[in-house]
């Protein structure tokens, strides 16, 4: 593949969080979710923008997860909230902190998703899981001129397919880096990436293919 000149080019960090990996076992931990700082920041030394998500969430969320309602049972009634899930990310916590090996300040545009108790999304680019109520991402890499979008992050069957299927809907050129992804399970991390491929979206095994 070949890419267009840097400026046309941003690097997406997607949920790369304590939350997601084993440093929090008790959130929602992703084997070697702790793992990919360096294929992150390898992918973005092709980019003249850096993005980056983050799970931002609140201790009173409807969506938390307890005894009487178990992770991943539904939820009824709400337009923007789907499924319990157990507490994470939660604002303030070492959970929300991005993973050691990232700088917060080397990033030009960062997301907070998921602050409203009454949303959790996946994808970066909307606050709604109906995808109409923007985080400014998209206006954000369209004002800035940008065409082609290198993603990378936690996890790779949820935020990342999400977020990626968002910006190729916007109609952005769209790199996924393996080596910066991590999953939840190997059939739906496969499932993720062929969708993501049917799509359009261009995959590399690792940010050392973007120089060849």
């Amino acid at each position: 593949m070949k890419l267009p000149d840097k400026k046309y080019i941003a690097s997406f960090d997607i949920d790369a969080q304590n939350t997601f990996t084993p440093v929090c076992p008790d959130e929602l931990p992703v084997a070697e979710g702790d793992q990919i700082a360096g294929e992150l920041n390898a992918q973005a030394q092709f980019a003249s923008l850096r993005l980056a998500s983050r799970d931002a969430h609140s201790r009173c969320a409807l969506w938390l997860s307890d005894e009487q309602h178990p992770p991943l049972s539904p939820i009824a009634g709400h337009p923007d909230l789907d499924i319990r899930w157990p507490a994470h990310a939660i604002i303030g916590t070492k959970g929300f902190n991005f993973i050691d090996g990232l700088d917060p300040a080397a990033y030009d545009f960062q997301v907070f998703k998921g602050i409203e108790p009454d949303k959790h999304p996946y994808g970066a680019c909307y606050h709604d899981l109906k995808n109409t109520l923007s985080t400014g991402a998209i206006e954000y890499l369209r004002c800035h001129g940008v065409t082609t979008v290198i993603c990378g992050g936690l996890a790779t069957d949820y935020c990342v397919k999400n977020t990626v299927l968002q910006l190729k809907a916007a109609d952005f050129d769209v790199i996924l880096n393996l080596a910066a992804c991590r999953g939840i399970a190997p059939d739906t991390v496969a499932q993720a990436i062929e969708e993501m491929r049917s799509a359009g979206v261009q995959i590399i095994s690792c940010a050392a293919e973007l120089a060849e």
